[in-house]
């Protein structure tokens, strides 16, 4: 056989087993999945919260359709109806009609929940690689300014910022989300820390590759699963927290249709007209539980430890 069938020959043979390796790994990585899907499957609390989200997504989408009035119309002759067959949950004190404001109120509730996880999210993540990447005293620096966010009481800070940066919507998303970014950091810094052990962090490091490069290609992609646990987990306190500032009048002001200033508009009627503050709290505590049922979910189908896999 001639050198040049050997070399075809053993370049042909290589073509293949890498073919073979990647189809192998495409296989695995399938297989996790599917293993993944089964684990949360099998958690039917966190298939009712990944119900819940389905049902706020397809309102907030559908809120014009859905909802059978205007939700900033008023008619002070009809305030505080009880519910009725034109008013399914009755009206408000200046006669809107809260079913209305309370499918409207799922776009804003999203809009803050999404918005408040992003910056968080784009904070925490971004010091949790630069601590989990740099190492030394940047690592000690960041952690200790993380330890020294985690002893603030979350609420009262918020609301200090909110405060600070005056009423409305944005200053209330702004403030939540430069409070609870510690945890995306705590987290994206200790799986940082586990990838780096990894062989091929070695080899990237070996033929050159700049920190940059490795941060982008290698350990951001590794975390990504972390961090949308993280997100999902973190959803409920968002809301919550901007909820909480709402009502106590710090966030939106009337008339957009936020779920936590309908509390505190219905709190002085409670008594007569309980409808409205039962029925945007009630949507609070089952969205909060929603997320927190499928962000606990998430978290057990991708531990098999935690999941009972």
């Amino acid at each position: 056989m001639s050198e040049k069938d050997d070399t075809d020959s053993y370049f042909g043979t290589e073509s293949v087993d890498i073919k073979q390796e990647l189809q192998d790994l495409k296989e695995k990585e399938t297989s996790q999945m599917e293993l993944v899907w089964l684990r949360f499957k099998r958690n039917k609390l966190a298939l009712f919260g990944a119900g819940v989200l389905m049902i706020l997504i397809l309102t907030a989408v559908f809120a014009p359709f859905i909802a059978p009035h205007d939700p900033l119309r008023t008619n002070v002759a009809r305030q505080r109806e009880p519910p009725s067959w034109e008013h399914p949950l009755g009206t408000d004190q200046v006669g809107r009609d809260t079913l209305s404001r309370l499918i409207y109120g799922t776009r804003v509730a999203l809009f803050i929940g999404i918005l408040i996880v992003a910056i968080s999210g784009g904070i925490g993540v971004t010091l949790g690689l630069i601590a989990g990447t740099a190492g030394g005293w940047i690592d000690e620096v960041i952690m200790r300014v993380v330890d020294t966010f985690m002893a603030f009481p979350v609420l009262v800070f918020a609301a200090g910022m909110s405060v600070a940066l005056g009423t409305g919507l944005y200053p209330v998303i702004i403030a939540v989300g430069l409070i609870i970014w510690t945890r995306f950091a705590r987290v994206t810094r200790g799986d940082v820390l586990a990838i780096k052990q990894e062989k091929y962090i070695e080899g990237a490091k070996a033929i050159g590759e700049s920190k940059l490069s490795i941060i982008t290609k290698y350990f951001f992609p590794n975390v990504l699963p972390s961090v949308v646990v993280v997100a999902t987990i973190q959803m409920p306190s968002a809301l919550l927290f901007s909820a909480t500032l709402n009502f106590l009048g710090l966030g939106a002001q009337p008339p957009t249709p936020v779920w936590g200033q309908m509390v505190n508009a219905g709190a002085d009627f409670m008594q007569f007209n309980p409808w409205l503050v039962t029925v945007s709290g009630l949507a609070i505590v089952v969205t909060v539980l929603g997320f927190n049922f499928m962000g606990d979910g998430l978290r057990d189908a991708l531990d098999p430890m935690r999941g009972g896999g």
